[in-house]
This record gives structure tokens, C-alpha cells and sequence, in this order.
């Protein structure tokens, strides 16, 4: 039977996800499924994970801990990488961070978690990511966690690179960082979860293939305007992990849960994180 109401998705502003969504929001190659999108902050999206008001959406692996029992993971569509983690900054070189007022993009994402545990902290103001820069400048904190375009940039403002957690993270593992995913809720029909797989694999390529189309779409959705910089934060955060996991993938992704559960924030056992169905 076919499906009459539409899946709702959530997907952050960012360039990665609007390049990965945009075909199929824009039209560009025909869906199986009727769907809805909702763009927001990931923070958002991952608090809205917590009372599972989406069926589909991005979420940071940060978020695991709240959502692991009522989501899983698709193969396709992740944030994982070498060389892509969370930059801390501040506004001078160097800093106690035990007695510093930090500022992080949202207590439930992957780069405030890795951040926990690197250091001891100070105060910890909340934002959204693309307020932390602004924050810095006006004083309002001394440290900032930047994730997606804020970490290609903040030289210019005159800041100073205190720590990349995402070089912390591979000398720990040897493993690439995982830092987002698209996840379906697990009570979802299986034949609505391999649908959508589908035609997140045909948007994929889509963009893959030709990005003009959906570049005005991914640049009025984004951070910073700067062409070379959105096309920067593509090349980063879009890359062999996103078009298929794999096993390198899937072992950095379990390294991470093995990593939580060391620090008491998932339990021993837990469900498998990987949807297994479908195919792309």
C-alpha cells in the first residue's frame, strides 16, 4: 500500500547536507516516497531525536547516548572523516580551560562530547554554531568549539587554534572521526527505511554528478557565502564515508560507542546501530 502521508526529515543548513538532500528536495530526481524537510540547527534536530518527533533526520553521534534505543544508522549520508574534527579556539594562545568560559555548539553534539572528554572545562555557554564566532568577539566567551564552516575560518577573525579534536581523536584510535549520520527511527516500516535509502543514494549522486543545479540552494542555506569556503566544507565533510560507510566506516563507528561505554554513557549492551536492510 502505498504511502499517503509524507515522511517528515530533518537535515542541518550546512553545506555537506544541503548538497547531500538538495536533489531531492529541489526535485531533481523523482522520489519513491512522499517526504517533507525540515531544516534546523543539528543541535535542534538532536534534541528533537530525544522526544523522537522525526522519523528521519541527521543527528551527531554525540547524541547516541539519548537516541541509540529508538534510532539506527544508514550507510549512506554520514559526517565522518580524517582531518574534519572540531577546532577549539580562543581568543588568545593559550588558555586554562578549567576557568575559561567556553563557548559550544549545543550539549548534545559529537563536538561538545569529545571536548568533555579531552579536558576539564570552565563554564560552558550553549549556542548555536554560528553564533560562537560572534560570541568570541564580543567578549562574551574566551574559548569556542567551532564545527562545520566556523573551523575553516576563524583565522581571519584572529583567533587562535587551541586544540583539533578531530587529530586528538585519530592518534587515540587510528580511526577516522564519526561525527554525523542520517538515522531512521527503528519502529519504521523496513520498506519505508529501504525506500528512503534509495533515493538518498540517487540524491547523492545527483549532486555528485552535477552540483550546478543546487548550488544557489546550498549557498543561501549556508554559514559563510564565500564560494571557496562552502566548496571547502563539501570537499571535508562529503567524502568516501558519505556515499558508503564501509567497513572502515562502520569500525570507526563502533570504536566511538566502545568509547562511551568506557566513559559510562552507554551501557554494555546495546542494539545494533546499523540498519542492515535495503540497498543503494
Amino acid at each position: 500500500m502505498a504511502r499517503e502521508k509524507p515522511l517528515k526529515i530533518g537535515l542541518s543548513p550546512c553545506p555537506n547536507d544541503t548538497f547531500i538532500f538538495g536533489a531531492l528536495i529541489k526535485g531533481l530526481v523523482k522520489p519513491s516516497l512522499p517526504y517533507e524537510f525540515v531544516l534546523e540547527d543539528v543541535e535542534t534536530l538532536n534534541r528533537w531525536a530525544k522526544e523522537g518527533l522525526l522519523p528521519i533526520t541527521k543527528l551527531s553521534f554525540g547524541a547516541l547516548p539519548e537516541v541509540i534505543d529508538s534510532y539506527e544508522l544508514l550507510p549512506v549520508g554520514a559526517a565522518l572523516g580524517y582531518g574534519c574534527g572540531p577546532v577549539l579556539v580562543a581568543t588568545r594562545s593559550s588558555l586554562d580551560l578549567s576557568r575559561a568560559r567556553i563557548a559550544v555548539p549545543g550539549l548534545h553534539t559529537t563536538a561538545y562530547l569529545l571536548l568533555r572528554l579531552y579536558s576539564p572545562l570552565g563554564e560552558i555557554i550553549p549556542l548555536r554554531y554560528d553564533q560562537i564566532i560572534p560570541a568570541l568577539l564580543r567578549g562574551e566567551a574566551e574559548a569556542g568549539l567551532l564545527i562545520h564552516e566556523g573551523r575553516f575560518v576563524y583565522q581571519k577573525y584572529g583567533l587562535f587554534a587551541l586544540a583539533d579534536l578531530g587529530a586528538w581523536w585519530e592518534e587515540k584510535t587510528g580511526l577516522p572521526l564519526p561525527l554525523g549520520g542520517i538515522f531512521v527511527k527503528r519502529k519504521l516500516p523496513e520498506e519505508d527505511k529501504a525506500a528512503f535509502l534509495q533515493d538518498l543514494g540517487a540524491s547523492l549522486s545527483s549532486a555528485r554528478e552535477d552540483l550546478s543545479p543546487l548550488w544557489d540552494f546550498i549557498r543561501e542555506n549556508a554559514q559563510e557565502l564565500a564560494p571557496e569556503t562552502i566548496r571547502q566544507h563539501i570537499e571535508t565533510f562529503v567524502n568516501r564515508f558519505t556515499y558508503d560507510l564501509g567497513e572502515e566506516g562502520r569500525r570507526a563507528i563502533l570504536a566511538f560507542t566502545e568509547f562511551l561505554q568506557k566513559e559510562d554513557l552507554l551501557p554494555q549492551e546495546i542494539p545494533n546501530i546499523f540498519f542492515e536492510g535495503g540497498g543503494v
